[in-house]
């Protein structure tokens, strides 16, 4: 039946001579969408069965033999975890060390190298690297930094900060921010060197030319092939007994974008399956760990008492008092109590789809509907996700769900908090920026990893112009007071008016200098090296709804964020990469005692926050513009090409409602389909690559966002990836 509908669909398709498809008429959708309606216990099992163990779904596995828990108090590092620490350690010495050398050769004196790099290894700085929410801005501006520390860019060497990356032990992320980390992990540890190498290739990783939610542009037959494979995969998970949400949706849509090369985009990679790769297995890359927050049952607060959980290619669980617990992620599905199977002979394998997991920690879909749930928009996007995805939630599809619950009837939460989340039988986890902390610090300012320095990449839009404002410092900042701030340091940081009133967030800074002056904290935090998102060589402040990038301003975003981590090629300050080396060096001088080189004390003069305050009133965050209803809008006509929702869907789904105008933005970038395949990151430039974008109001532009459905959602998720899904399940 299903195939029957989308043959209609088809052939109600109108071609130009050109070969593009014209927009349908209202009346011929209304059509297609009547018929489909006949058909709302819709189910694809007989076409995805097929899937089951090899794809998406997950599959019935045995136990481990030796019968052990697959869940473990949260008192320290996992065994496996110290284990490839070990493996690591090698590598990141002999990198630092050659990192450094580079760093300090202009240095008067450099004797404390002999002594970090001697035969004791306790001394080698350790190193973290936070990569920040934000959408496709976060992903391609936080790749633009990364790029800058890898030895593997070009120019990173001579311009950057090369080598950085291969010195680092750990690389966690969040939302927009995971997307970067988790592509380039489970791509085999592939650069952005590489990506840009490839980029004018139609399938080449983050070819987001086209929106993920229609992929095919004006061939709108591509786009229903698309979404009806995806539906197939989801169903199949269904099928196997599974429960599904959209983001298992959103899952599968994001991995065309990063996984293009595997089998349908790596519908059967999954989360552990990393731990088997050579590059990962052998120490040679650094250990990626993603972020999301808990919601408890029956909730909908997400704040700073969240619980906060991590993923790494090992476990998944957190180290918060109102969980302190992990379990293996390679066996998450199975039905457990107190880390035990409830059957011994049927353990689960394939739940920890990669896309999954790095789609849980970016579910956008969570505070559309806690904000909006009642919105006819949210009732359209749930009468037709579950006319054609069997069993989706309906109490709780704006978030990821992990049942049976891992941690159910766990033993290790701490006497003084709810048991709320191992009493249940699922566990709800949303997008990692929900509480605030669009930053992912807390894993890896963690005691038990012992880092001495963090580098926090933020490349959030907190501002009116939408760049950041450092609330995120200052959310993680506040947490160690909460009651969940149990284990935890961070350095001071200042308020967010201060941010940016004393320029903080216009180039890097740095927080928690003096360990001296941290001793009332739980224990002495590790350094952290603040990098925000800044203007160089081309707007890096792109809203967070913008759904697609074409070539040119994807290597424009790259290259900016190459330029906002080098202080512009070093061409803003010459002894930048000094400076960052006297930030990895200054926890192990001091706990030394050793003399710190001349250079160093100039450059924490300059980098450093001195504890100055300035709290008036910022005018820069007199109101998100990104949250408004025409951005949003706006962002739902250009992720769609244009196709009027209220045409897609007809006009009994839109209610009586009506708008004469609302907000487009838009770009005259263009993309180069012909650019050079060896294209460098770095660039002296100071100019522009992207025109402002201007304001436009018409009638049209109205109809084709249909802006008065969705005017109460002042939300900062992706609106048009809700809008889009609707329009296409409209279609399949």
């Amino acid at each position: 039946m299903c195939l029957q509908i989308l043959s209609r669909v088809r052939s109600e398709l109108k071609f130009t001579r050109a070969g593009k498809v014209t927009l349908l008429t209202q009346m011929q959708l209304r059509n297609i969408l009547q018929a489909s309606s006949l058909i709302s216990g819709l189910s694809l099992a007989a076409d995805s069965s097929s899937t089951t163990g090899d794809g998406y779904a997950p599959s019935i596995i045995p136990c481990p033999s030796d019968d052990t828990s697959l869940v473990r108090n949260a008192s320290g590092l996992s065994t496996a975890e110290t284990d490839w620490l070990k493996k690591r350690d090698a590598y990141t010495k002999e990198a630092l060390h050659s990192f450094l050398s580079r760093a300090t050769s202009n240095f008067s004196d450099t004797s404390l190298l002999s002594t970090l790099f001697s035969s004791n290894s306790s001394n080698v700085p350790k190193i973290g690297i936070a990569c920040s929410g934000g959408g496709y801005r976060a992903m391609l501006g936080g790749a633009g930094m990364i790029a800058a520390m890898d030895n593997r860019t070009d120019g990173a060497n001579e311009h950057g900060l090369g080598g950085l990356l291969q010195s680092s032990t750990y690389l966690s992320g969040l939302s927009g921010g995971n997307w970067l980390t988790g592509t380039l992990a489970w791509n085999n540890w592939t650069s952005v060197q590489e990506i840009v190498d490839h980029m004018s290739e139609s399938d080449s990783i983050w070819n987001i030319t086209k929106s993920i939610v229609n992929p095919g542009g004006s061939n709108l037959t591509y786009t229903i092939e698309r979404w009806e494979s995806i539906v197939q995969e989801v169903q199949a998970k269904s099928d196997a007994g599974f429960n599904i949400s959209l983001s298992d949706l959103w899952a599968r849509a994001l991995s065309y974008n990063f996984f293009p090369s595997l089998p349908d985009a790596g519908s059967a990679l999954t989360w552990s399956s990393l731990r088997d790769v050579d590059v990962f297995k052998n120490g040679e890359m650094p250990l990626p760990i993603t972020v999301a927050d808990g919601r408890y049952p029956g909730t909908t607060v997400i704040n700073l008492n969240a619980t906060l959980f991590e993923f790494t290619p090992f476990e998944m669980g957190s180290w918060d008092p109102s969980l302190n617990a992990f379990t293996d992620v390679k066996y998450l599905g199975t039905n457990v109590t107190n880390g035990k199977p409830v059957n011994k002979d049927q353990c689960v394998s394939g739940y920890d789809n990669a896309g999954f997991v790095i789609a849980t920690s970016a579910s956008l879909f969570n505070e559309f509907s806690l904000e909006a749930s009642t919105s006819t928009y949210y009732k359209m996007i749930n009468s037709f996700a579950n006319k054609y995805v069997n069993n989706l939630s309906q109490d709780d599809d704006d978030i990821a769900i992990y049942a049976p619950n891992p941690f159910k009837d766990t033993e290790f939460v701490d006497r003084n908090y709810t048991s709320s989340i191992v009493d249940a039988d699922d566990l709800f986890l949303v997008d990692g920026g929900e509480d605030g902390q669009n930053l992912p610090l807390v894993p890896l300012i963690k005691k038990e990893r012992d880092l001495d320095v963090v580098f926090a990449l933020d490349i959030s839009d907190d501002t009116d112009e939408s760049w950041p404002s450092g609330v995120c410092m200052t959310n993680t900042y506040e947490r160690q007071y909460s009651k969940q701030g149990k284990g935890m340091a961070f350095p001071y940081v200042p308020d967010v008016n201060t941010f940016l009133n004393l320029g903080l967030t216009n180039k890097p800074t740095f927080f928690g200098c003096d360990a001296k002056n941290l001793t009332d904290l739980e224990y002495i935090p590790p350094l952290v090296v603040y990098i925000p998102n800044t203007k160089h060589s081309f707007n890096g402040n792109q809203s967070t709804l913008k759904m697609n990038y074409n070539v040119t301003e994807r290597l424009g975003m790259i290259r900016n964020g190459f330029e906002a981590a080098t202080m512009g090629n070093f061409t803003d300050d010459s002894n930048f990469l000094g400076c960052i080396g006297c930030a990895i060096i200054r926890r192990k001088q001091e706990s030394l005692n050793a003399t710190l080189p001349p250079e160093c004390t100039k450059c924490f003069a300059d980098y450093c926050w001195n504890g100055t305050l300035s709290t008036s009133a910022n005018p820069e965050l007199s109101g998100n513009s990104t949250y408004q209803s025409g951005a949003i809008a706006s962002a739902i006509s250009e992720a769609t090409d244009g196709i009027p929702i209220t045409a897609l869907l007809g006009s009994s789904t839109s209610g009586n409602t009506t708008s004469n105008s609302t907000t487009s933005t838009s770009s005259n970038v263009t993309s180069n389909s012909n650019s050079s395949s060896n294209t460098t990151l770095n660039s002296n430039s100071s100019s522009s690559s992207i025109s402002s974008s201007t304001a436009r109001s018409s009638s049209s532009t109205a109809n084709k966002a249909n802006a008065a459905a969705i005017s109460y959602a002042n939300t900062n998720t992706l609106m048009s990836l809700l809008g889009a899904i609707t329009a296409l399940f409209g279609l399949i």
